[in-house]
């Protein structure tokens, strides 16, 4: 990142991120990324989520957007591990309650293709295609194992959000509407 960012606070500095990558192509879906982190957190928004678990799904993908990788990585058979990327950056500056179903919200989606048998049918060809990179459905160990994480609730909610925000044109609240939920989910509130 850019360094003029680095002295932005924690909020300015990802929506500042959003704006200058977001407007990328979200894979080979239909959608930009800010328009898929939009979606999600609006789907959060609605449901009554709280403000973390509504930040959660605002910043899922952030991941996407700190890589240089091109959209078609999965094409390429590349996994860009942006689950893991998004966490560790966010990590510095927001609560466990952001930060670990953001982490984990991959391993959600190869939790349910185990677990659920309706999940996969419902899965988009990109997401299929980034599943088999993520390697494909858990087993039931696994899944056991998944069950007994502290977020794994929250991961299983973002994931079910984050799988309904792929609709092209979709009028969502503006970025800067979730500006309050990020401050909310900040490990500490920037100073005044």
């Amino acid at each position: 990142m850019n360094n003029s960012f680095e002295a932005l606070d924690p909020v300015s500095h990802v929506l500042a991120c959003f704006r200058l990558r977001g407007h990328s192509g979200y894979g080979q879906e239909v959608v930009s990324q800010i328009e898929h982190a939009l979606q999600t957190a609006y789907s959060a928004e609605q449901s009554g989520a709280s403000p973390q678990l509504i930040a959660a799904c605002l910043l899922h993908d952030v991941g996407h957007l700190l890589h240089d990788l091109p959209d078609d990585a999965p094409d390429n058979d590349i996994d860009d591990e942006h689950e893991q990327l998004g966490a560790a950056w966010l990590t510095e500056y927001f609560l466990p309650e952001v930060v670990e179903p953001i982490r984990l919200h991959v391993a959600a989606k190869r939790y349910l293709c185990a677990v659920d048998s309706e999940y996969f049918s419902k899965l988009s060809p990109p997401s299929i295609q980034s599943l088999e990179l993520q390697g494909g459905p858990m087993t039931t160990t696994q899944a056991r194992h998944f069950e007994r994480h502290l977020h794994f609730a929250a991961a299983i909610q973002l994931r079910r959000f984050d799988d309904q925000a792929k609709i092209p044109n979709l009028t969502t609240p503006p970025l800067n509407h979730y500006r309050e939920h990020l401050i909310q989910s900040l490990l500490a509130l920037p100073s005044k």
